[in-house]
């Protein structure tokens, strides 16, 4: 029975995904230690934790990813599941490896400054923080993650009522705080901030794409006219739901359609030259999912 269960689990996971997550911790480690370390930047959660703590001790940035990480995930197993918790681990050994690999075997000097970007505070923080953030957006994209921290925002946000985003920010405000103590200065966490936001942005438009879809809700007493004429200009379908004015109580029919950013001023002049009178919102969709039949 525990042979069967092994096997069973083993069998959901995807080469793709581990190859893909060996790619995510190479790219973040390239980030940190090729841009970040090297002028004392620090990046945010777990890592950023791990970076203060390996220069002010004798263990090495690696070791503290490690140390620091697995618990972590290990201690919300039951909250996240087995898969994320093995893409997970998987995902920060790799980013230790190669960050190991990096600073202590490949001939590298990343000892004083980046051997891309000397010792130029923002170039190192903006590319330390984009390379970083494409890592960490690729780990979450393929199942996995880079940071223990987020396991940890996710278990006890909502036991303090606060959200998942909030409780990284708080921790990452305080881990700033406390570098600027332990280190005398304000000056690199402050620039730090800004890898912080660069590599956030980032692993946005990793996750969720960089061109994100418009969802369009159109108000309408015509909607037979504007869902035939929004076809035939976009050749695609929509969906029509029935509804009642609150105000009028006379019938209404909302179209939802979903289209991208450079389609919407056609779509709003289509719409008005049917129905002047028809109410259009407009919001923003990180993703869109087409099941397959």
């Amino acid at each position: 029975m525990i042979k069967k269960s092994i096997k069973l689990f083993f069998s959901k996971v995807k080469i793709r995904n581990l190859l893909m997550l060996t790619v995510a911790g190479m790219v973040n480690a390239f980030g940190i230690t090729v841009f970040l370390s090297p002028v004392n930047l620090y990046d945010s959660g777990i890592s950023g934790t791990s970076m203060l703590l390996g220069q002010v001790t004798p263990m090495s940035l690696s070791v503290f990813l490690i140390i620091l990480n697995i618990p972590l995930f290990l201690y919300g197993l039951k909250k996240q599941g087995k898969l994320f918790t093995l893409y997970a681990i998987y995902t920060v050994a790799m980013y230790s490896l190669f960050a190991w690999l990096i600073t202590d075997i490949l001939p590298i000097d990343v000892a004083t400054k980046s051997p891309l970007a000397g010792e130029d505070l923002i170039l190192c923080a903006l590319f330390g923080g984009v390379i970083s953030g494409v890592g960490s957006g690729l780990a979450v994209r393929f199942g996995g993650a880079m940071d223990g921290i987020e396991v940890m925002a996710v278990i006890f946000a909502k036991r303090i009522g606060i959200t998942v985003g909030t409780f990284v920010m708080m921790y990452n405000v305080v881990l700033y705080i406390v570098c600027g103590i332990v280190m005398g200065s304000w000056i690199l966490p402050l620039y730090s901030i800004l890898t912080y936001y660069a590599g956030l942005k980032t692993i946005d438009f990793i996750v969720e794409g960089i061109d994100r879809s418009k969802a369009a809700m159109i108000v309408t007493t015509f909607p037979d006219e504007v869902c035939c004429e929004l076809s035939r200009e976009f050749e695609c379908g929509m969906t029509r739901i029935e509804a009642t004015g609150s105000y009028s109580g006379e019938p209404r029919t909302m179209v939802y359609f979903v289209v991208n950013r450079f389609q919407i001023g056609k779509m709003k002049n289509i719409v008005r030259e049917i129905d002047p009178k028809a109410y259009i919102t407009i919001s923003e969709v990180a993703d869109v999912f087409k099941a397959n039949r």
